[in-house]
């Protein structure tokens, strides 16, 4: 009876307290994570790690996409989701804290009158149109130690630095001849220098290939970061000459919460309703792929945003496919420019701008230098 009574007035052992699952991101990994360079980037890019990229490499669909075609010329897939919680909310941390990012400015002319364009969200790109291709090469990685060798220095006890793959002979070639982009003038093609999806998004393109499996193939991946609920896009259709006759268009959100609206483009003597648009809460890890004739009888956007749910940053891939140079040409103009690279920086919770690499330093020990910081 007294072991009772002393074990029933013992201390409650404290609990262990619960890891915040928001303080764990996928920039942190336990172990080095193969890097990726290629001359075209500015600096290396870090290749997914293991607990991103098998989930999102062996995808399993397990709730199909609903089919939204019940509008004029509308053709949607919604998955909700695309990518389970977890994976996207670690996949957002990793993307903002591992690619390069632009504040693109560019004038317009309308008229005589010429006009700045500040792009009110961050933005990168990688890929090449179809007239053009990557042949891959050998990848060289960073050389290492052999401890049987007596030659070889004491090894290191510092914590291991991330191998770097070195892509210098993944070379651009036309995609017909296999000789260097040129035109008829004999100059490049390319008004800025195309550059391959590095395998952090190249994975999640397959992802979303797979997820349909109709054959669509891209070749296009732009990235939008939204800071704040004053980051937005106007309505806009994709239905540039370039992308070809009823292009495919696969939008994934990752993040914060942000409205996708939709209208249809005012048709004279219609009775088709342009002025209610559709509205989609895209949650993060939800994916929506626009098909048919939607981008030449819709417009999309994602206006500006207040309150808590605007606070929050949001990320926002698409993957496209461009099929002449007048793609490859537009899409870097407008999400890469000529300014400063932007990256994020964790412990000011901000987008900082950075000067770009100096060319007489080694591939994959480029440093980056602080120019000014983007309150996020």
């Amino acid at each position: 009876m007294s072991k009772r009574i002393n074990s029933f007035f013992q201390p409650i052992p404290s609990k262990k307290p619960k890891s915040d699952p928001e303080a764990t991101t996928a920039s942190s990994p336990s172990a080095p994570v193969a890097t990726t360079h290629h001359p075209t980037y500015p600096m290396p890019i870090r290749d997914l790690p293991s607990h991103l990229f098998k989930p999102i490499a062996n995808l399993e669909r397990v709730i199909p996409p609903k089919a939204i075609n019940n509008q004029p010329h509308l053709d949607l897939l919604y998955f909700q989701p695309f990518l389970p919680s977890p994976i996207a909310r670690d996949l957002f941390n990793f993307l903002r804290n591992e690619l390069p990012f632009y504040r693109v400015q560019y004038t317009i002319r309308r008229g005589p009158t010429e006009t700045l364009i500040n792009t009110p969200r961050y933005t990168t790109v990688f890929g090449v149109d179809e007239t053009s291709i990557f042949i891959p090469g050998s990848q060289q990685d960073t050389p290492t130690t052999n401890s049987k060798d007596p030659n070889t220095p004491p090894i290191d006890s510092s914590p291991p630095k991330p191998p770097i793959t070195l892509n210098p002979s993944l070379t651009l070639v036309e995609s017909r001849t296999r000789a260097p982009p040129t035109t008829l003038k004999d100059k490049t093609k390319y008004n800025h220098p195309p550059r391959p999806i590095p395998p952090c998004l190249d994975v999640l393109r397959q992802a979303v290939e797979a997820a349909t499996a109709d054959g669509t193939h891209y070749n296009f991946c732009l990235v939008n970061y939204y800071a704040t609920g004053d980051d937005s896009i106007s309505y806009h259709s994709d239905d540039e000459r370039f992308l070809g006759p009823n292009p495919t268009i696969a939008s994934i959100s990752l993040g914060g919460q942000r409205d996708f609206l939709l209208k249809h483009k005012p048709v004279a003597g219609s009775d088709v309703d342009a002025g209610k648009p559709l509205k989609f809460p895209l949650d993060s890890g939800d994916m929506i792929i626009m098909r048919g004739e939607t981008q030449a009888n819709w417009l999309h956007s994602i206006p500006k945003r207040k309150g808590a749910q605007g606070s929050q940053g949001r990320i926002n891939i698409t993957f496209r496919k461009a099929v002449v140079p007048g793609g490859t040409n537009n899409y870097y103009r407008y999400n890469v420019g000529d300014g400063a690279v932007y990256r994020w920086d964790e412990s000011g919770k901000r987008m900082v701008a950075v000067k770009k690499e100096k060319e007489s330093e080694p591939e994959g020990e480029k440093e980056l230098q602080k120019v000014d910081g983007v309150k996020a």
